[in-house]
C-alpha cells in the first residue's frame, strides 16, 4: 500500500472520465500510476454516493462553531422549559401533609 492521498477533484475527474467513456480504466491507471482496484473502488463509491463519496471527513462533520451554536440553542431551550416548569410548579396548591 502506497499511502498516497488523492484529492477529491482528481477522483471526481477520473470517475467522470470513466463514466463518459472519455478514458478507459487501463488508461487512467497508467496516466495516474493507480492500481486498478483503486479505480474500481472509486467507481463503486461514486455509483453509490455520487459527488459526496469523496468528501473528506472534515467536510462531512459540522464545524466547531456549528456545534457550539447548536448546543447554545439547546441550552436556551432547556432554560425556557425550566422557567416554565418552575412557574407551573408555583401555581400548584401547596400541601404540607396536614389536612
Amino acid at each position: 500500500m502506497s499511502g498516497r492521498v488523492h484529492s477529491q477533484a482528481l477522483k471526481l475527474m477520473i470517475v467522470h472520465q470513466l463514466a463518459t467513456g472519455e478514458r478507459r480504466p487501463a488508461q487512467v491507471c497508467r496516466e495516474h500510476n493507480l492500481a486498478p482496484s483503486v479505480v474500481s473502488r472509486w467507481q463503486k463509491d461514486y455509483q453509490m454516493h455520487g459527488d459526496a463519496a469523496f468528501a473528506s471527513k472534515r467536510e462531512a462533520e459540522p464545524s466547531a462553531e456549528a456545534k457550539i451554536a447548536e448546543l447554545e440553542r439547546f441550552c436556551g431551550q432547556l432554560a425556557m422549559e425550566n422557567a416554565l416548569l418552575k412557574k407551573a410548579l408555583g401555581m400548584l396548591p401547596l400541601s404540607n401533609g396536614m389536612q
